[in-house]
């Protein structure tokens, strides 16, 4: 004699919604997700502001007012780059995997396209100084990722969804 699947209580419930062997249902890990990716997107922000408060006060400190621009373009080009990323991911939770690589990839080609456009602008300026300007984008760059790095590490996502 061999076993029959359980039945569900609900006959409308669907297989998307009914729990997962982990005990939480597809609506549930979305949720983690979603609340992953706040935490990564808040302190990305937090992030940025205190590398305008403090790009623009070790700037001025450096190089005067250059200084001051090179921190506020370098900070302005970390939120863009590192906020687009969460922000593309935010948008396609739940959605198919080709969907999310397809949005993250647009969003990476268009902050190229947006890269190449500010660096050809800025070229030859001498209203920012280029070295604070790198200093305060890789100071952004790196400290996104690691940011992003524990919001992922602190989060209870399972590897494989329901």
């Amino acid at each position: 004699m061999t076993a029959q699947p359980p039945v569900p209580d609900n006959p409308d419930e669907t297989a998307d919604q009914q729990p997962a062997t982990s005990g939480r249902s597809f609506d549930e890990v979305q949720a983690g997700e979603r609340a992953m990716l706040r935490r990564a997107m808040r302190s990305t922000l937090l992030l940025v502001g205190a590398l305008v408060v403090l790009g623009c006060a070790v700037g001025a400190l450096v190089a005067g007012l250059p200084g001051v621009w090179g921190a506020l373009v370098g900070a302005g080009l970390a939120a863009l780059f590192c906020g687009t990323t969460v922000w593309s991911m935010q948008r396609t939770v739940g959605k198919p995997p080709t969907v999310m690589a397809g949005v993250v990839m647009g969003a990476w080609l268009a902050k190229i396209v947006v890269l190449v456009v500010v660096l050809a602008v800025l070229r030859g300026a001498d209203f920012y100084d280029p070295y604070v300007l790198f200093v305060v984008l890789a100071i952004g760059a790196i400290g996104s990722a690691l940011l992003d790095y524990q919001a992922v590490k602190g989060a209870r996502i399972p590897y494989v969804q329901p």
